[in-house]
């Protein structure tokens, strides 16, 4: 039994932008947490700005996983699940970015609702991208 690894772990630009994805989605849904408890428009602004941020470093990320993609010796596994998590990610923070483009009192509850799945999707996109792929061969 011969153990090989697949190195898959990103390119320092790569892991930076994908872990830079991680806070901006987390202050996005806490922003969300803030105005569903105060109702004060400027938390609803605050979650816009973060979610825009973090759909330009997520849409960067996603970038760089399609050519990882492209360039993997196997096409299914690890590597694709990574970069469909990452891009229904970014799917569901485009949608969620158009909900909080709304009135601010149009937000609620849809938008944290959508920032709390997009949080999770991040983060666990974030789990499997940054971890070194080993598989038995």
């Amino acid at each position: 039994m011969t153990v090989a690894v697949y190195r898959s772990t990103p390119s320092p630009l790569h892991a930076i932008l994908l872990a830079g994805t991680v806070p901006l989605f987390l202050g996005a849904l806490l922003s969300d947490i803030a105005y569903f408890k105060t109702y004060e428009i400027q938390w609803s602004n605050f979650a816009s700005w973060l979610m825009a941020g973090g759909l330009v470093f997520c849409g960067l990320a996603l970038v760089f996983a399609l050519v990882n993609l492209i360039q993997a010796d196997r096409k299914a596994g690890r590597p694709l699940l990574y970069f469909l998590l990452l891009l229904v990610t970014w799917i569901l923070g485009l949608v969620n970015s158009f909900q909080h483009a709304k009135d601010a009192w149009a937000v609620m509850p849809t938008g944290l609702v959508l920032s709390a799945i997009v949080t999770l999707l991040i983060c666990v996109t974030a789990w499997i991208g940054l971890t070194n792929l080993r598989s038995e061969v």
